[in-house]
């Protein structure tokens, strides 16, 4: 049996959302920021190279997602409309499948409140 390999690289980013869910004096429904971190997780089998992804690729592309998030208010994105973690979860899930279809899991978190979603693929 072969082994599998689970290969992990991680981006940061900040980023102002709002939720318009909850009552209206809710905290969320205010602008507010954060600090992101997003992991992008690669799992499979070992390849000819050496290696079950280029972890450089998968650095570079996961860099270029969060790039285009950071220091821009979430809900102007399609499909971050109501930016929740599960949704930013699935944004990066959606742009990094393509590249590398062994994308096993991400997982979205706001350190500095020690909140984090993850998605298992």
């Amino acid at each position: 049996m072969m082994p599998v390999f689970e290969i992990t690289k991680a981006a940061t980013f900040d980023a102002a959302h709002y939720i318009e869910q909850g009552p209206a004096d809710h905290r969320y429904r205010k602008l507010h920021g954060h600090s992101f971190k997003v992991e992008a997780s690669v799992k499979g089998q070992m390849q000819d190279a050496g290696w079950v992804a280029d972890l450089e690729g998968l650095d570079t592309a996961l860099k270029s997602v969060a790039a285009e998030l950071d220091h821009g208010l979430l809900n102007d994105r399609p499909g971050l409309e109501s930016p929740t973690l599960e949704r930013l979860c699935l944004y990066f899930a959606e742009r990094l499948t393509p590249a590398f279809p062994g994308l096993s899991r991400v997982e979205i978190s706001r350190p500095t409140i020690g909140e984090r979603c993850a998605l298992s693929l």
